[in-house]
């Protein structure tokens, strides 16, 4: 599996990331946090087939670009069900905090813990991580982790918003994503990549947990 890591939204500094299959050329996105018609345009250029749209959360930084995705291609719009709503209410999407309204395309796909996506012959996996929303997922294909904002290199996503809780984000890090190899690569929505190990070790909020 391949991808490629966009920054279409730089006040906020949200990763949008499009991952494919490098033999049958189906792809999805995820997160693509604002309309962007340079991502369009290199999409469009890169010969593949936009399959799936995967929001790890409801949040307005993270799906602020759905419509512009649904607009130029025929893709299925993915996300956990306890975020669904989120989706088309700016207020349960945040998006009202910084004097907006982000409607975002209603789900086509409702994703549940354990469930796959399939790309070619590449399947992504759901793995339900509530604590910064209560339909954060990660998403694990291969070595790759894309993880929104439940775990970032050295942090966490916050959980002050509503939705959010402290304890459940540890216990979903601590319970399903430690639990993974630890050379897998953790793709934040924010930031840097780090490890799976790296993170376990070193994290300020949870590294050492297991140990």
């Amino acid at each position: 599996m391949r991808y490629k890591m966009f920054n279409v939204l730089p006040e906020f500094g949200t990763n949008t990331y499009l991952v494919w299959d490098d033999i049958s050329k189906e792809a999805a996105i995820i997160d693509p946090a604002a309309p962007s018609q340079n991502l369009i345009h290199e999409i469009k250029n890169m010969g593949i087939i936009l399959k799936y749209l995967i929001s790890t959360h409801g949040h307005g930084d993270h799906i602020g670009g759905n419509k512009n995705i649904n607009d130029n291609f025929n893709v299925k719009n993915c996300i956990h069900k306890d975020d669904a709503s989120s989706l088309i209410d700016p207020n349960m999407n945040l998006s009202t905090y910084w004097n907006s309204k982000i409607i975002a395309p209603k789900a086509d796909i409702i994703l549940n813990d354990g469930d796959e996506l399939v790309l070619g012959n590449e399947k992504l996996q759901i793995i339900h991580t509530p604590g910064h929303s209560r339909g954060s997922i990660c998403i694990l294909t291969g070595n790759l982790l894309f993880c929104g904002d439940t775990l970032f290199a050295d942090g966490i996503g916050r959980t002050d918003l509503p939705g959010g809780d402290y304890s459940t984000l540890l216990n979903s890090i601590k319970t399903k994503l430690f639990k993974l190899d630890g050379n897998i690569k953790v793709l934040p929505g924010h930031g840097p990549d780090s490890t799976i190990e790296d993170e376990k070790v070193g994290n300020p909020f949870v590294g050492m947990m297991v140990r």
